[in-house]
Parts: C-alpha cells; structure tokens; sequence
C-alpha cells in the first residue's frame, strides 16, 4: 500500500499551532514517526493560513526533507501554492491534486508537464462530483489522457474516485469500491487512491469504519491511502488485507510484523 501520512495538515489544532509558532521541532518529529511507519509520502498542508499559506508550506517542506528521507505531498487547491511548494522540494513530489476543474487543470499542468513529480488526479469537474461508476470513469479517462500528454508516466498517476461519507449517502461507499475495480481494469498502471477517513465522516467510533473500509478497498484493488500512518489498528488491517489479497508473496510482510511485535488486535 502507498500511504500518504496526512499528519501534517494546519487543519490539525496541534499542527496549527505548531506552525504559528514556528515550532520546527514538532513538525519534524510528526514527520519522523509517519516515515517510520511506512509513510510513502508525508503530507503537507497550510492551508488554513490563506495569506501565507505558500510561505509556510515551503517552510515546511524544507524542515520535512531535512527530518526524513521520504517526498512530500504537496497539498493545496491553489495553483500558485503548489508551485511555491514545488520550487522548494527536492526531487519528484507527490500533487495533491489536480481535477478536471479548469482553473485547477489550467495552473496546474505547466508544473507537472514533463516532470517526474506524481499527481493525484480527482474525478471531480467544474460540474462537481461524478455520481456513477460510469462518470467516475469518463472523468479519470479525461484526466489520465491529459496527464500522458503532458509527459507524466502512468505510473506517477494516483486516481482518486471521492470516496464519500456513509453517514450521508448509505450506497456511497460500495460506488466508490466499484470505481476502484472499474479503474483498476481500465488502467492497469494507474493507482487508486483515497482520503481514506472521508467513508466515516459524522459517525462514532470512526476508526472501525476505517479499517473495514480499508480492507474492502483493499480487496477492490485499491492501492494507496491518505492515511494516519499512526494508528496501530489500521495499520495491522492494511498489512493483513494486503496479505489475504495476494500482494504479499509468501506472506513476507506479514510475518516480519509479526517477528516485530507490530500486529495488533
């Protein structure tokens, strides 16, 4: 599974206040621990802070790639933002996200156009969200057909179906499990990806609903998650599902969580 550790976000009250103050020493520790727990990519994300929302995330892209050795996901819906992050990042970063939404297609392919930087691509448009399996597909083959011709491999390509709360729409969840499979026989090369905690949005205990979602995704061929790496319960339910879906040959993965006292219940 490719996580994306959603840690670092100023929508976090810790982390706001963390940035407001500066404060490098918490923000790089949040990164150490999600890099070492398996974090793909470390997400940063100042966006509660408008007016210096692209200074703070280029600070906090040189304090994460000077803490860990893992790339940053870029996250803003703001064009200019993401290139402020981008001309501080060192080497491929992860954009969190384009759509077909024209100001967000417009500003942000010049920056990704014959990169190696990776994308997720949102089946979203100016319309708004696509309801069906169907419409989910026509919108991902409008956005990885543009994305190929802007000279990004298919493989930096991370199409994100919207997963939405169950809470408001009860056949939410199965629609956005079936577009994961519908993606996945499209575009063999593309991955799928998540906000994973949106399915239990508004809900109680919503850490049961995360990790059933997680292994059922999983299942559907869902391979990355934006995710808090730190939670030991979806973490194991991860290692488990990916295990029982064939993608963790002679259950190497498995059995070294184990050896590690890792797994738990």
């Amino acid at each position: 599974m490719i996580i994306v550790g959603e840690l670092i976000n100023a929508s976090r009250k810790r982390i706001a206040e963390a940035i407001r103050a500066r404060d490098e020493e918490t923000i790089q520790r949040v990164a150490k621990k999600q890099a070492g727990r398996d974090a793909s990519y470390i997400d940063v994300n100042a966006g509660v802070f408008e007016d210096e929302e692209a200074e703070l995330l280029q600070w906090l892209v040189g304090l994460v790639q000077v803490a860990v050795d893992v790339p940053c996901s870029i996250d803003s819906p703001n064009p200019a933002v993401v290139e402020a992050g981008l001309e501080r990042h060192q080497g491929p970063a992860l954009v969190n996200s384009i759509s077909l939404e024209q100001s967000r297609l417009d500003g942000l392919s010049p920056l990704l156009a014959g990169t190696d930087h990776r994308v997720i691509a949102l089946c979203v448009t100016d319309e708004g969200m696509p309801q069906t399996t169907d419409d989910r597909l026509a919108v991902a083959d409008k956005l990885v057909n543009h994305l190929v011709q802007k000279g990004l491999k298919t493989d930096h390509i991370f199409v994100d179906p919207l997963v939405q709360p169950v809470s408001t729409d009860g056949a939410a969840p199965l629609a956005a499990l079936r577009a994961i499979a519908a993606l996945r026989e499209r575009f063999p090369e593309v991955h799928t990806i998540c906000g994973l905690s949106n399915v239990s949005f508004g809900l109680p205990q919503r850490k049961i609903l995360n990790q059933t979602f997680a292994a059922m995704a999983i299942a559907w061929g869902l391979d990355g998650a934006i995710l808090n790496p730190m939670d030991d319960r979806l973490r194991t339910t991860i290692i488990a599902a990916e295990t029982l879906a064939g993608r963790d040959e002679w259950c190497e993965r498995y059995l070294n969580a184990h050896r590690a006292e890792e797994l738990v219940r």
